[in-house]
């Protein structure tokens, strides 16, 4: 039991969650009296993906989501997160996914604080099929994210992806502003958004937590996706985060490609992080 609670700690699941675990094992293996080590591993297996479930957790359909467009209006997503943890290309991902499913997506470019991100994004919505709206850089956010509502009520888009700035400033100027975005967007869709996405990078550890707790402070974070789990990362720190603000997992990004964003799996995902 000590050298599990080793493993998950170093595997960035994060100590309280790691405890809540061993915790769980020991009340198991008390009752079902284990006999060996593979037996363990099993049990192992099942508590965390037990640990996962206990998430609330909306229907989520084969593309994530349910995407159900809101008294015909278009579902829609804000999505948040810091600069470099994949925000922009998951949107892209996202929308290739739901293009390829047969839905209109429109884009909103609301993180209008980098030339970058901007054409960035447009690339990745060509390369989608999917319809983006943008200002000139150092345009107000809310405006971009109004403009973008409404041209996709009016085309009778099925759902909009909102990207939103990722400067980790102080916690009062961030909430001010996804708070000004959420109100702006009611305008047009009175219960907009309907999913409030966090992206994560899953390789950077202890860190990613430091981001989940800045952004669940700062606005009603619904869903998490976590990026870059293809190479270093520990994908511990997905049950610790999901654990932590109990919040579900959307999807995990496992690589570069267009189609290298996959739908959680609980008990895949499970599988792959403590298979023989």
């Amino acid at each position: 039991m000590d050298n599990l609670e080793e493993v998950l700690i170093t595997s960035d699941v994060g100590v309280d969650t790691t405890l809540r675990i061993i915790r769980r094992i020991e009340e198991r293996v008390a009752r079902d009296k284990y006999m060996n080590t593979s037996e363990l591993n099993r049990i192992l297996k099942e508590e965390i993906t037990g640990l996962l479930e206990e998430n609330p957790d909306q229907s989520r359909g084969e593309l994530g989501f349910s995407y159900e467009k809101s008294g015909g209006n278009p579902f829609v997503v804000m999505v948040v997160g810091v600069n470099g943890v994949g925000k922009t290309t998951t949107i892209g991902k996202i929308a290739a996914q739901l293009v390829k499913a047969g839905k209109k997506v429109y884009i909103g470019a609301a993180d209008t604080f980098r030339a970058a991100a901007i054409d960035q994004l447009q690339v990745w919505a060509e390369r989608a099929g999917a319809t983006m709206i943008r200002q000139d850089m150092g345009s107000d956010p809310a405006s971009v994210a109004y403009d973008t509502l409404k041209s996709a009520v009016a085309n009778q888009a099925d759902v909009v992806l909102i990207d939103t700035a990722g400067r980790l400033h102080n916690k009062v100027n961030l909430m001010n502003e996804l708070t000004k975005i959420r109100n702006v967007m009611q305008k047009v869709i009175p219960d907009a958004p309907h999913e409030v996405m966090l992206v994560l990078d899953g390789s950077t550890g202890q860190n990613a937590y430091e981001q989940a707790k800045q952004f669940t402070q700062a606005t009603r974070v619904t869903s998490l996706a976590v990026t870059k789990l293809d190479g270093t990362a520990k994908g511990g720190v997905v049950i610790g985060i999901s654990d932590t603000f109990k919040i579900p997992v959307r999807y995990i990004g496992v690589g570069e490609g267009i189609d290298h964003l996959q739908i959680f799996d609980r008990a895949q995902f499970v599988d792959s992080l403590f298979g023989e």
